[in-house]
């Protein structure tokens, strides 16, 4: 309903920005109306009404009624509601989105993301983790350890060895570290940055994750296989046992029988048996490096493999279908997705943030916040709390913000509430910023404000006073009767409500200009026809 309302109104009325020095067309109260206000609104939807609705005398009209009932929104404060303020609040968050974000840094995301998806690393790693309540010692410590493990694996050691004895990730001890292959969005990304930027054979520089901080040595690069939908009979006995019921199985695939159905009846995976046998659809890294070898030797849909052995039993595959990664034209949408909710969607707020503490003058009060680093459970005085921590262009953030920012937050470090809450501040400056910024943004903010006051107001004042006023409709329709086909309101009941209403409307008016001091200036008018040839 607030959209058809919406739409309605800013067909005549958009909002204009007051901050170019031109002619005064009008005043009321007093009050300045510019001809580049009138003129924005007017030219943005010439192509919108026909021409008998283009005369300047008529929109001037429309124009000041809106104004007039805009003066009467905020007399009655409608701008201070909790129902106001909400959806002006949403829609504010809604509309500054596109400039939180950069659009060049987001494209370079998606390609990098499209390359990743189209190559596959191999790749085994040693993890030393640490805890939130780790020191710059304890960090130095480990990168130190890891720093000699590296020395070591460059001077010959087994990188799986070292990885077995080493490393934290509890799957080490049996796999040395090897995490097989994996491409985008399989590993967090720091992770992958660092697969990915490794060369072959080579071991990277200790870097840092959530989980700890990794050494990575990569022992491969492929072109990614794309996706797989295989099915597969199971005998789960690793013994000669299951050697020998896998083996009578094949042998009636050989003489022709259904994978289908001999899959349904001797497959030991219950899960996917009653299917058939079908797995969810893989891709590289899904399942074990045994069982995916197997996998891509099929070259052909509808190959079967010969029975082999990985560490859930023995096995024999069919091969359904290969997807191959299509083109980014394709995956973009998907991508785009991943990217937003992937721990890669911070990376372009973490740019711009960065940009905006190099394009706005940020100044830390560092001798007050060390106060609060050497004792953060001190007792500051409400003097001292008014004291500025922070100061972003001529704007001051006191230490008390920041005192009730860290409040209940003792498990993080003063260093690292510090880093969260000044970034905070920089982007809610920016924010605020916008309107001073971009003139489209600031437009279009007071289009949707104004026009949600619009509608607020004439809820109250029309539409809701009309459906309630049973004696004045009733009155109206006695004195209109000629004007409607049937005798009886109740037939008619919507149409006599809508017509009403623009009476209300229209007498309501009729008194805003009377409580109101309009004044045109004429001269000016008189050009402003002329410009437009009438």
């Amino acid at each position: 309903m607030k959209k058809i309302i919406f739409a309605t109104i800013f067909l005549f009325f958009g909002k204009m920005s007051f901050a170019q020095k031109d002619k005064v067309l009008l005043t009321i109260n007093d009050d300045p109306v510019y001809v580049s206000e009138f003129k924005r609104v007017y030219e943005k939807n010439l192509d919108q009404i026909s021409d008998s609705e283009k005369g300047i005398d008529k929109n001037l009209a429309l124009f000041i009624n809106y104004k007039l009932k805009l003066i009467e929104a905020y007399k009655l404060k409608l701008d201070t509601s909790k129902t106001y303020k909400s959806e002006f609040r949403s829609y504010k968050n809604q509309l500054m989105t596109p400039y939180l974000q950069d659009e060049d840094f987001k494209k370079a995301l998606l390609e990098e993301a499209y390359n990743r998806t189209t190559e596959e690393v191999r790749a085994s790693h040693i993890l030393i983790s640490y805890s939130k309540k780790s020191t710059k010692r304890d960090t130095t410590e480990i990168i130190s350890i890891l720093d000699s493990i590296k020395d070591r694996i460059n001077k010959g050691e087994s990188f799986d060895k070292l990885a077995r004895e080493y490393s934290d990730d509890p799957s080490a001890k049996m796999n040395g570290g090897d995490l097989g292959y994996f491409s985008a969005f399989r590993m967090v990304y720091p992770f992958e940055n660092a697969a990915y930027n490794t060369e072959v054979g080579n071991v990277s520089e200790p870097f840092k994750t959530r989980f700890g901080y990794h050494i990575v040595k990569v022992t491969d690069k492929r072109k990614s296989k794309g996706a797989f939908e295989v099915a597969h009979i199971l005998a789960r006995d690793n013994s000669i046992i299951g050697k020998v019921k896998i083996d009578s199985v094949y042998q009636k695939l050989q003489k022709g029988e259904s994978f289908e159905e001999l899959a349904k009846k001797y497959s030991e995976d219950k899960g996917s048996a009653v299917n058939g046998g079908v797995l969810p659809k893989f891709s590289s890294g899904r399942m074990v490096p045994s069982f995916e070898n197997e996998v891509f030797k099929l070259e052909k849909e509808g190959a079967i493999s010969e029975p082999f052995k990985t560490r859930y039993g023995w096995h024999i595959v069919k091969l359904l279908k290969n997807y191959p990664v299509k083109p980014l034209k394709e995956l973009k949408s998907e991508l785009e997705a991943r990217i937003r909710t992937s721990n890669r969607g911070k990376l372009s707020m973490q740019k711009l943030i960065k940009d905006l503490k190099s394009k706005y003058k940020v100044t830390v009060h560092k001798d007050i916040l060390n106060q609060v680093s050497l004792n953060r459970d001190f007792q500051f005085s409400d003097e001292d709390k008014k004291n500025a921590i922070l100061t972003i262009e001529e704007n001051t953030i006191p230490l008390k913000e920041f005192l009730d920012y860290i409040k209940n937050k003792k498990y993080l470090s003063i260093e690292e509430l510090w880093s969260k809450f000044e970034d905070d501040q920089v982007l809610n400056y920016y924010k605020e910023d916008l309107v001073n910024l971009y003139p489209e943004y600031k437009n279009t903010l007071q289009e949707y404000k104004d026009g949600l006051l619009l509608f607020d107001l004439m809820k109250t004042k029309i539409w809701d006073a009309s459906q309630k006023d049973d004696e004045g409709l009733t009155s109206y329709f006695e004195k209109n009767k000629s004007n409607y086909k049937s005798e009886d309101i109740k037939n008619i009941k919507g149409e006599v409500i809508n017509d009403y209403q623009k009476y209300l409307e229209e007498e309501w008016l009729t008194a805003l200009k009377k409580e109101n001091t309009i004044k045109i200036n004429n001269k000016v008018l008189k050009k402003l026809k002329k410009y437009y040839n009438q």
